[in-house]
């Protein structure tokens, strides 16, 4: 794996907490307080519906106070893509697209994390269209600081790794196996990279770890059979979310749906294709080079539910 130069002032992690909250509240039919809620900002393309439903599903580089890998950042980064599809029969997936993805916009290059920043949020979503070959119907982009909320709401969720862990970077200080953790280690869990001889790679699997943790706490007995944990769970997902202009307590729910779905024995998980994990642009530094053919190739029978279930992309073919 390609070594990567230290960037002070990365992100993390993504979504799951509207699970959460579509699980949680939507059981006491709280549909009117969540709709009340939700802050939507325009994401959408004009691009024609393709088949199944698609989120995508972002974790935005915007301080709220939470420790670790501080730096000045300007504006927001993307540093965490996910792309959720349910098609009409058949697995959910969950998909992961590398930050340093390599992306051209009006002849210029750069990493598909600063497309928003750069360009606008419309445009990210475009380019996640170009890679997918896939409508995006739905966005959810959770703040730097939702993930210490929800699982401190929670109460501390479960995870595991099987190295020892001292990263400055990240503030991860980890001991090797199964831990319960709170809000502030499992960011640090999910942003941890240098120390991981998989870089982004293994950080991505990190945080799609971290969002089934948070699935499997929130649906749990112990969690739906207490209304006050329930409401204060949602509350700090909601806090903390923006989602797309056509969002709605509804479409949070068939979101929630496709997370356990994907999370589950049958789901489908992983990351896209590429050519070359380290591809050097000049201007740009190292990117990564998707593979575009696969990529259409792959999301095209996930939205028709004709993918097996399993774990996909590049880094799970090198793993086998």
């Amino acid at each position: 794996m390609p070594k990567r130069r230290p960037r002070v002032g990365r992100i993390v992690l993504s979504i799951f907490l509207v699970l959460i909250l579509a699980l949680g509240i939507g059981v006491f039919s709280a549909w009117n307080w969540v709709d009340d809620q939700l802050n939507k900002q325009t994401w959408l393309t004009s691009k024609a519906d393709t088949a199944g439903e698609s989120w995508l599903i972002l974790g935005s580089d915007e301080r709220e106070g939470t420790i670790g890998d501080a730096g000045d950042v300007e504006g927001f980064r993307t540093d965490t893509i996910l792309v959720l599809t349910k098609p009409k029969t058949g697995s959910s997936s969950l998909i992961s697209i590398p930050r340093d993805s390599l992306v051209e916009i009006d002849g210029s290059y750069m990493k598909i994390n600063a497309v928003a920043q750069l360009y606008s949020r419309k445009q990210l979503v475009n380019e996640v269209e170009d890679i997918t070959g896939q409508k995006i119907n739905h966005v959810a982009m959770v703040r730097f600081g939702g993930l210490v909320k929800v699982v401190d709401a929670l109460g501390g969720v479960d995870l595991c790794y099987d190295q020892n862990v001292n990263d400055p970077y990240s503030g991860m200080n980890w001991t090797a196996g199964c831990h319960t953790v709170d809000g502030n280690t499992a960011l640090a869990f999910s942003r941890m990279r240098y120390a991981d001889v998989q870089g982004d790679f293994g950080r991505a699997a990190r945080q799609r770890q971290v969002i089934n943790a948070i699935v499997k706490k929130g649906a749990s007995k112990q969690t739906l059979t207490n209304f006050n944990k329930t409401k204060k769970v949602a509350a700090a997902a909601l806090s903390s979310v923006t989602v797309d202009e056509k969002a709605s307590t509804s479409s949070l729910l068939r979101m929630a749906l496709a997370f356990k779905s994907a999370s589950g024995k049958d789901g489908i998980s992983g990351s896209v294709y590429w050519t070359d994990p380290d591809y050097y642009v000049d201007g740009v530094g190292s990117c990564v080079l998707l593979d575009d053919a696969k990529n259409i190739q792959l999301f095209s029978e996930l939205s028709h539910g004709t993918h097996s279930a399993g774990t996909v992309g590049t880094l799970a073919e090198q793993q086998n």
